[in-house]
């Protein structure tokens, strides 16, 4: 039993880790930064309102007809007293979140939409501008490299809707975060701010933009440090993105740079053992078991494009990228520095991308019609050294890499003047090759076999139908039916198969897993009459190969066929012009419908959640007020698919603020989690005794202070 916990405890920060520990460059590079101006600055905030429309890919708009989307705006990013992008997506019906570290940015919280549990984030496609940012690795986006005064918008579309347009990893849903450009802005201005809170947390943050004639550039610095809740939960942040643009009627061009870095500690979970009246979640939540564990991360990013009008209603949108992620981390399991149980991997990972696509508007027989069309090629290399310390030899070597070549068409035809329909078809063609070289000589060598090669190829397809009916001015019916996939990223590779058998003979495996298929329909509502808004929808989603994780013993697989279904509703009324109301109720289940677990839950999807908030400007700009209440229901741990473990709690949280603005400054005052509940969102059950599990305890009460000005 103890060996299971010394893997299975650590599980979910070794994945992470391993698996290129630190993402947070891959959120950065299509980041075109607007600093906010001087006059934004002076201008009151206004209250939000729920937006339900998605645009796509820059200045190629394009509705995704059918989809259930929600849009959250800069005005409700800039009032939301959450101190993480992943909390302010939260409050949207449809996400829900898991954090093994409770960090107030937000680092390393994942966000789940639509029920995908412990694999989130390989299940929900991230875009900056329309560019996907999603690496080949397990580790998904970093959301708290994004700086929240850059963003223009967040488009969130549910479903698999989707995956014509963006391709892989759009399974579950795609968030596409719109920043904001410095073009037609003040010749010059310039923003800083600064911020303390709880645990020592600290934050500065400093921003300047220029814009003479068709030139405009802008750039973006920030840190942040926290001692952390946790002990070994200290992080340090630094990153910077710049961005220089060239603007005229019918050309445009853009050149972004992006660099990061960043370290972090690993606390693990902390156990409960029933059998021995052991509570470390009782006793003691802030401890830590693996109080040496930790992680680094250096990156840069480059990003290019141009549009260009060839004639009227025909756009060439033309960029691409390369991304490039160098991480290290360091393991020494429960016992502090012991060999036996230390290892350290040291990998990068480089991406290089070329998205050309049309924008064509026109008229088809008679009726207005929307193409979007276009190619993707991404080719991405990993190099991963396994060994047990950071001077020691490594046991093995990864070396994956992995080309897609994609080609797309989607077609949005308005057949009726109140009546839309989109076709669409996207496929892909991906090449992998992956080798491992092992080192039966070198420290720390388990007796484990050298993975077999892979040289692959597969072709891929996803189809989209939807459609959109305005019975009036108010009620908005749409519906939608279709497919997407995820191939496999290189960590479920590495980890593809059990390292021994039974009976503890090595096993050599290929790096080769399936890859995951979905089809799903939905249909669903909209109300737009005046100061009340509403979406309501049901959706139903079926999957084969769903990729999967063993946490005890330590591989990858495919699952037995999985189903999602469920519906999700929000809402928004403004009672006057200084007070608005909000909320949004979701339903999400996500069984096993075939196989040994039939019938039961997939492990870490809460069955019910909602999340309800009130904005008020109380005197003007100088004073304002924002609230906002999430609670979820219960949720299976980690690792119990048979649903045969205690559950992780239900639970609710209350955040709030008090801000405002008088001429050129600005100050904040914010308290996250009011009422300083006690709860964890993230646990791992043990495989053989019931009501033992590893939980990752989340900060009670916390505040954070800000102030800023403008020049």
């Amino acid at each position: 039993m103890p060996a299971v916990f010394v893997s299975a405890g650590t599980r979910r920060t070794r994945w992470l880790a391993t698996s290129c520990l630190v993402s947070c460059l891959a959120s950065c590079p299509a980041i075109p930064v607007l600093i906010a101006t001087a006059a934004d600055a002076q201008q009151a905030t206004p209250l939000p309102a729920i937006t339900v429309a998605a645009s796509r890919l820059d200045s190629a708009t394009n509705t995704i007809v059918g989809a259930s989307s929600t849009v959250i705006s800069a005005a409700e990013i800039a009032r939301s007293p959450a101190q993480s992008l992943q909390d302010i997506i939260a409050q949207t019906p449809g996400v829900q979140v898991q954090s093994t570290f409770g960090i107030a940015n937000g680092a390393y919280t994942a966000v789940d939409l639509r029920g995908f549990g412990a694999f989130a984030s390989a299940n929900t496609l991230v875009l900056i501008n329309g560019r996907r940012v999603n690496d080949l690795d397990l580790m998904g986006v970093d959301f708290s490299t994004i700086p929240r005064d850059s963003i223009e918008r967040i488009e969130i579309t549910r479903g698999n809707s989707g995956a014509v347009l963006y391709g892989d990893n759009a399974v579950g849903g795609v968030i596409n975060i719109v920043t904001k450009t410095a073009v037609d802005g003040p010749p010059a201005s310039m923003k800083a701010e600064a911020g303390t809170g709880s645990f020592n947390q600290r934050q500065g943050v400093v921003s300047a933009a220029v814009n003479q004639g068709p030139w405009s550039s802008s750039a973006f610095g920030n840190v942040f440090s926290s001692g952390g809740w946790r002990t070994n939960n200290a992080i340090n942040q630094v990153n910077g993105v710049g961005d220089l643009r060239y603007t005229t009627p019918d050309f445009t061009a853009f050149l972004n740079l992006a660099g990061d870095n960043q370290h972090i500690g690993f606390p693990g979970g902390r156990r409960v053992d029933p059998t021995t009246g052991a509570s470390q979640i009782a006793t003691d939540p802030r401890g830590s078991s693996t109080p040496f564990d930790h992680g680094d991360k250096q990156g840069i990013n480059a990003t290019a494009g141009f549009t260009t009008t060839l004639r009227d209603g025909v756009d060439l949108i033309v960029d691409g990228g390369v991304r490039v992620k160098k991480q290290q981390s360091a393991f020494f399991g429960d016992v502090p520095l012991s060999s036996f149980n230390a290892s350290f991997s040291d990998s990068h990972l480089s991406t290089w991308s070329l998205t050309p696509r049309l924008s064509i508007k026109s008229v088809l027989f008679g009726l207005p019609s929307t193409v979007l069309t276009g190619v993707d090629f991404h080719d991405a290399t990993y190099h991963s050294s396994r060994s047990q310390y950071r001077s020691s030899a490594p046991v093995h070597v990864y070396d994956l890499g992995q080309q897609t070549l994609a080609a797309y068409y989607q077609q949005t035809v308005s057949v009726l003047p109140t009546t839309d329909l989109t076709l669409g078809g996207r496929i892909q063609r991906t090449l992998v090759t992956a080798r491992d070289t092992l080192d039966p000589t070198a420290p720390n060598y388990f007796g484990d076999a050298q993975q077999l090669p892979l040289d692959q190829a597969q072709t891929n397809t996803a189809v989209l139908g939807g459609l959109e009916h305005r019975f009036n001015e108010v009620f908005t019916g749409f519906a939608r039916a279709a497919s997407a996939f995820r191939t496999p990223n290189v960590d479920e590779r590495v980890s593809s198969g059990p390292m021994f058998d039974a009976f503890f003979n090595p096993v050599a495996n290929n790096f080769d897993i399936k890859t995951q298929t979905s089809y799903d329909v939905e249909t669903g509502l909209r109300v737009n009459a005046g100061r009340f808004e509403m979406q309501s929808s049901v959706y139903d989603m079926e999957l084969t190969n769903e990729i999967h994780y063993n946490p005890v013993s330590f591989y990858n697989y495919n699952l037995d066929p999985t189903r999602r279904y469920g519906s999700e509703t929000s809402a928004s009324y403004r009672i006057n012009d200084s007070l608005q109301l909000r909320g949004g109720f979701t339903y999400t289940r996500a069984v096993f419908r075939e196989g040994q677990y039939a019938g039961s839950d997939v492990p870490l999807v809460s069955r019910y959640s909602g999340s309800a908030g009130v904005s008020w400007d109380i005197f003007d700009k100088y004073l304002v007020f924002d609230a906002t209440l999430r609670a979820w229901s219960s949720r299976r741990m980690d690792n119990d698919q048979q649903n045969l473990q205690p559950k992780i709690p239900a639970n609710a949280t209350v955040d709030v603020k008090l801000s405002g603005a008088y001429e050129r400054y600005f100050w904040s005052a914010g308290i996250n989690n009011l009422f300083n509940v006690a709860y964890y969102d993230y646990a791992i059950a043990s495989a053989t005794t019931r009501g033992v599990f590893n939980a990752y305890p989340l900060p009670g009460r916390t505040y954070m202070v800000k102030a800023g000005a403008t020049f």
